[in-house]
């Protein structure tokens, strides 16, 4: 039993780093989730030529009508869901690696993007119904008070599938950003040199491959975070295939591609953070990340 409780210690020790760097980044960068959800729902309803709504046009809008806090509203469920959401990602990414790659062998770029996609696809499925939840507070489109009041309304009102709606885009969506992430990120890492990644500059420049690992892992699953938005925003139980007909039906091949902006910004800078913090955590606690 001592034995046991050993060997899990060190993936306690993950969750619990990840848990910090996930609390650190959700607080930093919520008003920019914020901004896509709502570009992302926006109803098309604008005459043609009119002006194009982008994400100034939405931050401003949001001071206005709901205050500079407006910006946060959501930060609760987002805290629900990214707490313990990065803290079963990053435990399971180190157990993953622990079992599989012994001896400190660095995983290649293939066995990068599994081991990723691994790790957020079960983070993903835990923490889905919390998804669900803080989409729909950041959408504006609900008048929920509370985590738990949300999740009371949804089991009563639409039933407790509802919770689990949009499962498949958001698969389709964090496992490959995961993956991609980890893969660009671990080989831009690799590729730094010596006298950087032993200097006291080192987490600076590790958050520097982070950026550049976030903007093309962001940019090719985009689509899928719209679908995924549009799929639970919707009371209307829609399935992955209706949700892509109704954004290519109303906005075209672009409308996969609403929020890219703010989505890009605040998922490259949380995961470049999270994944900072993290290892510099785990080094102070001398395990190799």
């Amino acid at each position: 039993m001592e034995m046991e409780l050993c060997e899990a210690h060190p993936a306690l020790k993950a969750f619990m780093c990840g848990s910090l760097s996930g609390t650190c980044s959700t607080l930093l960068f919520q008003p920019l989730d914020l901004v896509k959800t709502r570009l992302q729902t926006l109803q098309n309803t604008m005459k043609p030529g009119a002006p194009k709504v982008g994400m100034m046009t939405v931050l401003i809008q949001v001071i206005r009508t709901e205050s500079f806090l407006g910006l946060w509203k959501g930060v609760s469920p987002s805290f629900v869901r990214c707490i313990p959401g990065v803290g079963i990602y990053f435990s399971t990414f180190y157990s993953l690696k622990q079992h599989y790659f012994q001896e400190g062998r660095a995983p290649n770029a293939g066995e990068a993007v599994l081991l990723g996609a691994g790790a957020r696809a079960v983070a993903g499925v835990c923490m889905l119904p919390v998804t669900v939840i803080k989409t729909r507070f950041e959408s504006g489109r609900y008048n929920y008070v509370s985590v738990l009041g949300a999740l009371k309304s949804v089991c009563e009102t639409e039933g407790p599938r509802a919770l689990f709606s949009g499962l498949t885009a958001t698969l389709l969506r964090d496992a490959p950003f995961s993956g991609i992430y980890v893969m660009f990120y671990s080989q831009a890492k690799r590729s730094l040199p010596p006298e950087v990644s032993s200097s006291p500059y080192a987490p600076l420049g590790n958050f520097g491959c982070g950026v550049m690992a976030g903007v093309l892992a962001s940019v090719v699953t985009q689509p899928a975070d719209v679908v995924k938005t549009h799929i639970q925003v919707s009371p209307a139980h829609w399935t992955t295939k209706d949700a892509i007909r109704y954004i290519y039906t109303e906005h075209g091949l672009r409308g996969f591609f609403r929020g890219a902006v703010p989505r890009s910004l605040r998922r490259t800078l949380m995961a470049a953070m999270a994944w900072t913090v993290y290892e510099q955590l785990m080094a102070r606690m001398g395990l190799k990340s």
